[in-house]
């Protein structure tokens, strides 16, 4: 199947090793991958903030780019989720639908779809914490919530466990959100700053070296605290793990 492989648009601008390293992860894995270079925003941060209207430009393009793509796969929650839920089009709305259906985050997609069982080319000798997003956790349903008495799973967890020497920390609030909330971070600046900081005090405690997850706009907003406090702690994608060799 062809695999069109979507990079938002602030990992593009802010964190392009990222798209690098999922499209490396991909191709290690036998997947033909599809890069369309006039792809941009999902159109998220104008539906959140009540502007949805203003997104039918970026539904257009996306679904432009990406039509000739049996599925299409994303290196964050936030994003895929956005599409699976909102990506709409009045001149080709069977379109729409059809890529509505086959969009998947990551690590969705390793798992749900090509049933990765093993990485033996990857390894990251580090204690690393793992940042839970909200949107991947209760969105997507990357992973099973803390208040729910249900069985417990969770995707990135599953392939963070296929690297060679990576010792996964145990967190005392798994799930609790990090703050950002896209345009949250702005309106509600005071607010978000106290969340990142619980956040991030609960990977110090623990004594993680890095911090890991699905979504770079979690990890942007955590990477700010840690550098504000002057941390020796570095955030990383999932992707640039599951691609690590050292």
């Amino acid at each position: 199947m062809n695999v069109g492989l979507f990079i938002p648009c602030y990992v593009d601008q802010f964190y392009p090793k990222v798209g690098i390293a999922t499209l490396r992860l991909l191709e290690s894995l036998g997947v033909n991958v599809i890069f369309p270079m006039e792809q941009t925003c999902c159109g998220q941060p104008m539906a959140n903030s009540g502007f949805q209207s203003l997104s039918v430009g970026c539904d257009r393009n996306f679904i432009r780019n990406f039509a000739n793509c049996d599925v299409v796969v994303g290196p964050s929650g936030s994003c895929v989720l956005h599409l699976k839920d909102h990506l709409h089009s009045d001149e080709n709305p069977a379109e729409a639908t059809r890529l509505r259906n086959n969009v998947y985050e990551l690590c969705e997609f390793l798992t749900d779809v090509l049933k990765v069982s093993e990485l033996p080319k990857a390894r990251f000798p580090h204690r690393v914490g793992l940042h839970t997003s909200c949107h991947g956790q209760r969105g997507l349903h990357l992973s099973s919530m803390s208040e729910l008495m249900a069985p417990k799973f969770s995707k990135p967890e599953t392939l963070l466990r296929m690297v060679d020497g990576l010792d996964l920390i145990q967190l005392s609030q798994p799930d609790e959100c990090c703050g950002f909330g896209g345009t949250f971070c702005v309106f509600e600046e005071a607010v978000s700053s106290k969340m990142g900081k619980d956040r991030v005090a609960d990977h110090l405690r623990h004594g993680a070296e890095v911090i890991t997850g699905g979504d770079m706009s979690c990890l942007m907003q955590l990477e700010g605290v840690l550098r504000r406090q002057k941390a020796p702690v570095r955030v990383m994608h999932i992707a640039e793990i599951l691609t690590a060799e050292n």
